[in-house]
């Protein structure tokens, strides 16, 4: 199996110290990878005195040796099962060795093991491994704490777990007892596919649905900076560890006459559309630009014309797929209906002429406004009006044509390298015809919480002032280089949204002209009804700030309510003490009676 991996440990914005630790080995010759494999090792440390940090790396270390020193060809239960039984013996054996130190030392440990077509995973702890496949993030493990057991039991849901402060309370951990019982599992892996393992100080503040957003969108190194970044901008306490892992090659093994036969495995992705190939006898193709989790982005020759053009192919196993097929078709014809200098351009391509869905598109050359707002915190306002003046622009036109975008975020804007813009992506964008939209709240589609309106988390009715509100929500952070709410986790971010307002933007960057901050907070009025009646109206102030009134409008934000969901954990723990009480004092009664 060939793999690329990428790792990246922080301390996080509140500790002065590390406890997690990351250990990996990839053979470099080829026949070692194939009898041996390649492993990747994640922990996270407990105890006092820095015993967090000894116990991370003592079992990491420990294991690791073990992975390098077994014979060839050990199956994967029997690797993983040497593993983690000498990691926890060399753990426990120095805790008992420090027993007059406060407390004991232990620690969370994940081993993944990549060999063939098939992952091994050891897991011990909260640490997670993640399976990021198709664009769908499914965790492999289970946590082992006291909340997970609750939440099983149907006593909290995800997101009031996520929230609790049993959350960090271990239930089976490496290093605590002699022996340590493992949860394995195996999973068959595709070229594509990611593997991506990570500590709690990630996992609780990060959605699984931004994990497969980002790991499919960047490289592997990229992606976990980005992850990384996203946990300590929602003020995780913790440290934060994550290492990815994707699936570049596997192989299928096979036996004859006690020989063992390898064979580059089989999938979907040896069939599809490769460089070098030409489709339809119009487009060469010459390079992979990007992959997402439906469908592949490439550059090819368009020997019709003799440019160079940006081609999107859905891989063959959603062509069949009859939803995903009309909303492809539906991205394509909403482009075509769209004619602006700042939204992307669709090709025409005759339907009949088509051996496969795939739609042609302007080759664009630049990066994403995301990158250029990374680079860039907090962005020149001259500079940020510039662009959100375009990207109004462009959505008045959208509009006009009764279409909302409905996922306007930095990442679906493209600042090209000839100093224009373009909006692109219409994957979930509608035709509205004169009527309103539903939209389903949070899902992998809408990506990224940070720039959603209100009545997109309540799941209820938008319409082109949901868009205003999104747009609103960038130039916010452009000014700022602050999300406008912030939380541990999406969903909190998205419920911050809904019950308050964001900080009145001067009070994180006092250069930012009172018209401007009243032009951002009205753009992201919590009600639609409140905000620009269009697009166009937002330019026009965005162009003539002189002309803005102000209203006072930052004087009139209110904060987030989150008291109510913390309300909601204090009753159900305050009553789950309660009925073991209760059943004492109906038994004692029930006793007097009968005596």
């Amino acid at each position: 199996m060939d793999i690329t991996l990428a790792q990246l440990s922080s301390m996080g914005p509140v500790r002065t110290n590390n406890e997690d630790f990351l250990a990996s080995y990839i053979p470099s010759d080829e026949e070692d990878r194939k009898v041996r494999g390649s492993v990747a090792i994640i922990a996270d440390g407990v105890g006092g005195q820095n015993d967090g940090e000894v116990a991370s790396r003592m079992a990491s270390e420990t294991a690791l040796k073990q992975f390098q020193d077994a014979r060839p060809g050990s199956t994967l239960n029997a690797l993983l099962w040497r593993m983690f039984n000498h990691a926890n013996l060399a753990v426990y054996d120095a805790g008992m060795n420090n027993r007059g130190k406060e407390g004991r030392m232990a620690t969370t440990l994940t081993i993944c093991v990549l060999r063939n077509n098939q992952v091994g995973i050891g897991h011990v702890g909260d640490t997670r491994a993640y399976l990021v496949q198709h664009g769908q993030c499914k965790c492999l493990t289970t946590d082992h704490t006291h909340i997970a057991f609750h939440q099983r039991m149907g006593l909290f849901n995800a997101t009031e777990a996520d929230g609790s402060s049993l959350r960090s309370m271990l239930t089976r951990s490496v290093g605590q007892d002699p022996v340590v019982p493992i949860d394995f599992i195996y999973q068959t892996v595709n070229p594509g596919d990611f593997i991506v393992q990570c500590t709690d100080g990630l996992h609780t503040h990060v959605a699984p649905e931004e994990i497969a957003d980002l790991v499919t969108r960047y490289e592997p190194e990229e992606a976990c900076r980005r992850l990384i970044a996203m946990g300590e901008n929602r003020k995780t306490e913790d440290n934060l560890s994550v290492q990815i892992i994707r699936i570049d090659r596997v192989e299928q093994i096979s036996y004859y006459r006690g020989t063992t036969i390898y064979t580059e495995a089989v999938n979907s992705m040896s069939q599809e559309i490769q460089p070098g190939q030409i489709l339809d006898e119009r487009f060469e193709i010459t390079e992979v630009i990007s992959r997402s989790g439906m469908a592949t982005i490439f550059k090819a020759l368009d020997r019709a014309t003799g440019k160079y053009v940006a081609l999107k192919v859905p891989f063959l196993e959603y062509e069949s797929d009859p939803a995903f097929y009309s909303r492809f078709l539906r991205e394509e014809d909403i482009g075509k209906s769209l004619d602006h200098p700042a939204i992307l351009k669709i090709l025409p391509v005759d339907q009949d002429k088509r051996s496969r869905p795939y739609m042609a598109m302007e080759l664009l050359r630049g990066k994403t406004l995301d990158q250029v707002m990374h680079e860039e915190r907090p962005m020149d306002p001259e500079k940020a009006v510039g662009i959100v003046s375009q990207l109004c622009d462009a959505l008045h036109h959208m509009h006009q044509k009764d279409i909302v975008h409905r996922d306007m975020k930095p990442q679906n804007v493209m600042i090209c390298d000839d100093g224009t813009l373009r909006i692109i992506d219409f994957g979930i964008a509608r035709a509205a015809k004169m009527r309103r939209i539903t939209f389903t709240g949070f899902s992998p589609a809408m990506g990224t919480p940070d720039y959603m309106a209100p009545e997109q988390v309540k799941g209820r009715r938008g319409d082109q002032r949901t868009d205003i509100y999104s747009v609103g929500a960038i130039l916010y952070e452009m000014l700022t280089g602050e999300t406008p709410f912030d939380g541990q986790n999406p969903y909190q971010i998205m419920q911050a949204r809904v019950t308050g307002d964001p900080v009145a933007p001067r009070k994180i960057n006092p250069k930012i002209s009172p018209q401007l901050e009243e032009i951002v907070l009205h753009a992201m009025a919590r009600e639609p009804w409140e905000r620009y009646e269009s697009a166009a109206a937002m330019e026009a102030e965005l162009k003539d700030q002189d002309k803005v009134e102000i209203t006072g409008r930052s004087q009139r934000l209110q904060r987030p309510q989150l008291w109510k969901s913390r309300w909601r954990k204090v009753l159900w723990i305050t009553l789950l003490a309660l009925v073991p009480v209760a059943i004492f004092v109906l038994i004692y009664v029930l006793g007097h009676r009968h005596h």
